[in-house]
């Protein structure tokens, strides 16, 4: 099964098919969602009680860049013919990182600025 939300919403609607009631997919969605959040839940505990740890600290400051590399390298998948970046993203993107830089907005607030900013230029 697909991870992410594809797999949630499978669960939902499998849950309700097969049971043909709300209940049923409220059981299939908790029990497809419950595994990883103990798994981060768990993580989570033993990182707050390990994270002054010499060899814990190495492994978050490689973890770091690395998670952006892999942003960016999922946003460089998605640029083809179909989705292009043009002048306009651009500048929605300079002047969030500006936003930023200058006031250190709240990300929600910076992402929705950047909707209307985009609703307005497209």
């Amino acid at each position: 099964m697909t991870p992410g939300p594809i797999g949630i919403n499978s669960a939902t609607y499998v849950g309700y098919a097969v049971t043909q009631s709300v209940w049923g997919a409220v059981a299939a969605t908790v029990a497809v969602c419950l595994p990883s959040f103990i798994l981060v839940l768990l993580i989570s505990y033993f990182f707050v009680k390990c994270k002054d740890n010499k060899y814990i600290k190495a492994a978050m400051s490689g973890l770091l860049p690395m998670s952006v590399s892999l942003i960016a390298a999922a946003a460089l998948m998605l640029m083809n013919k179909e989705n292009f970046i043009d002048y306009k993203s651009i500048l929605i993107f300079a002047g969030a990182i500006g936003v930023t830089w200058k006031w250190n907005l709240h990300p929600i607030l910076l992402i929705i600025l950047s909707g209307v900013a985009g609703y307005l230029l497209y």
